[in-house]
């Protein structure tokens, strides 16, 4: 392709996009990324993974803290073509008019179902029998524009929010592959959503407590799932929190030596591991055995 590709993308998921471009050997100008940020316990900084695979093959890095900085800069590299893919701020409008035929978008969800910042984990959340990947043209409103494709992952109702980040995104990098020509070259073009859209919201702190009296073990044991990575599931004990990493509902057929807690409507959750107030990570019943007394 003579196109230049301009990359936008900051988590984890984009970087099975980047890394598909890269082998299929497109030629990519830039990658656009959020500024390092401070993470762990140390607070030490620490790069997106997408500029670090780009600096590996030699591709040059913006992190800019305003994208309409990058404007000349965009516009130097000619003929360009935006790609973005968890990139974790809104695009303006006057940015995505510098590309043609547009910037296009992996977003982990079946448009317009879970516009927004978290579509994998309300899909788990909800329940939801399937999910999947949506290839759309980026508008300024959140996730509102026309879709190129869609493929559908069927759910069986045990996947974690990590591994269907994983899996989605390899997904993407796909079927942005399959359809990326298609869509250059206008034989490809987008179709508009329907109206019925519905948002998912940015995950937060106070997210990830478990509240028994008001919710069942069936939507406590999706909630673990769910929040594995982010924010966690924080159960109370005594006058501190466990951190809840793997549950399982069961009848009221309790087995003595498990940790069960009991939720709304009689419904019974069942921890089979958790990381301790301690920081250790344990089976609930060996937290039961060393915690339950002390």
């Amino acid at each position: 392709m003579s196109k230049t590709i301009i990359f936008f993308g900051t988590d984890t998921f984009s970087a099975s996009a980047l890394t598909s471009l890269i082998e299929a050997e497109y030629k990519i100008g830039a990658v656009i990324t959020k500024p390092d940020s401070k993470s762990g316990r140390g607070q030490q900084f620490s790069a997106p993974l997408v500029k670090q695979i780009a600096e590996q093959h030699g591709i040059p890095v913006w992190q800019p803290t305003k994208l309409i900085d990058l404007t000349d800069a965009i516009k130097a590299l000619g003929d360009t073509v935006g790609v973005l893919s968890s990139y974790g701020r809104i695009v303006p409008q006057a940015i995505i008019d510098l590309f043609s035929p547009g910037i296009i978008n992996i977003h982990p969800s079946l448009l317009p179902l879970y516009r927004g910042p978290s579509p994998i984990e309300t899909a788990i959340m909800n329940g939801d029998q399937q999910t999947g990947v949506s290839i759309m043209k980026l508008t300024a409103e959140m996730d509102a524009g026309p879709v190129y494709t869609q493929e559908v992952y069927p759910l069986d109702g045990t996947e974690t929010a990590p591994e269907l980040y994983q899996t989605l995104s390899a997904l993407g990098g796909r079927m942005l592959i399959e359809t990326l020509p298609g869509i250059i070259e206008g034989n490809l073009l987008p179709s508009p959503q329907s109206n019925d859209a519905i948002y998912c919201y940015l995950l937060k702190k106070e997210s990830a407590i478990l509240k028994p009296e008001e919710m069942t073990a069936v939507q406590a044991e999706r909630h673990v799932r769910a929040y594995l990575a982010f924010p966690k599931t924080k159960l109370p004990f005594k006058e501190e929190f466990v951190i809840v990493t793997k549950a399982h509902t069961v009848s009221s057929e309790l087995n003595e030596k498990d940790y069960v807690v009991e939720f709304k409507d009689s419904s019974y959750l069942v921890i089979d591991e958790l990381i301790g107030p301690s920081g250790k990570r344990m089976t609930g019943q060996a937290f039961k055995n060393g915690y339950w007394t002390s």
